[in-house]
């Protein structure tokens, strides 16, 4: 496979994980443990899944972007959904 390709189902599987947590985060109080769990607990699959890949530490910024991206689109959906009106 492509290192592109790889690299790019890589960030977008970081962005996926990271939707439902960032959904669930926002059941909780910042920086309470909850909130804290849900914030890291991806964090060893996209390490296993970057080593597997066959990716260096230079692409942690990418995969770490990804998940940033999917904790706020889930914090967004959450909001959405559960506003009034």
């Amino acid at each position: 496979m492509h290192p592109a390709l790889s690299l790019l189902i890589l960030v977008a599987v970081a962005v996926a994980v990271n939707l439902p947590l960032g959904y669930l985060r926002q059941n909780y109080e910042k920086f309470t443990f909850g909130w804290y769990f849900y914030v890291h607990i991806s964090i060893p699959l996209i390490i296993y899944m970057r080593i597997k890949s066959g990716f260096g530490w230079k692409i942690i910024p990418l995969t770490l972007g990804g998940a940033v991206v999917g904790q706020i689109l889930g914090g967004i959906i959450h909001k959405r959904r559960n506003s009034n009106g």
